[in-house]
């Protein structure tokens, strides 16, 4: 597979043209809607996969990643940025961030496992089959979503992030956590009635009364 790659300067693969890797330094990289990419690499710079677009593994580290409705990646990690996917997307492997918020809407899909460091972590009506696992984040698995996997919060590693504060674990209403819900650091776990969810390890579930 040949690429389409830069050193400064944004990346577009356009729907219709040949199948490309897409790599650049300084840059943003898009693939555009009903376009497919053999891999997104970037370092400074977000990554976008449009409409019905699909790309291999999507990485960067200073940027964000974005997945618009029903696009597909084999997997996406990013250090600084957040990864968020719109309805119906999908994430075929894991979806990893260390300093960044992870969002899925509606209908969307990691395969994988679902981790970060510090940012929030958000399911609404959506599906992780790998589990999630973070340090410092809140999660929120929302009202029709499914976790399978269980959710594993770890200690934070080094002074980076401060111990203090107890990350919030909120099952609402409707959801649904599969596994082990592993808790090797203080949290606030709020579980709404209604909520399923596996064996609890190292805290004390709290009925929370929201939807």
């Amino acid at each position: 597979m040949s690429g389409l790659g830069k050193i400064n300067g944004p990346v577009t693969i356009a729907p219709g043209s040949p199948t490309h890797d897409a790599d650049t330094v300084n840059g943003e990289i898009t693939v555009e809607a009903g376009a497919h990419a053999g891999r997104a690499h970037t370092v400074n710079g977000s990554i976008r996969i449009g409409k019905d677009a699909s790309t291999g593994e999507a990485v960067t580290v200073n940027g964000g990643i974005e997945l618009d409705e029903k696009a597909q990646a084999a997997a996406a990690t990013t250090v600084n940025g957040g990864i968020r996917l719109a309805a119906g997307a999908l994430i075929a492997g894991n979806a990893t961030s260390v300093n960044g918020g992870i969002e899925l809407a509606p209908g969307s899909r990691v395969g994988g496992r679902v981790t970060n460091v510090a940012g929030t972590i958000s399911l609404d009506h959506a599906q992780v089959d790998g589990g999630i696992t973070t340090a410092a984040g809140d999660v929120t698995i929302g009202t029709g979503s499914t976790v399978r996997g269980g959710i594993h919060v770890v200690k934070p590693r080094g002074a980076i992030i401060s111990d203090t504060r107890k990350p919030r674990i909120r099952i609402e209403t409707g959801a649904s956590v599969e596994g082990t819900l592993q808790f090797d650091r203080e949290v606030d776990l709020q579980v709404a009635p209604g909520a399923k969810i596996g064996t609890v390890v190292g805290a004390t579930a709290q009925s929370w009364s929201g939807p």
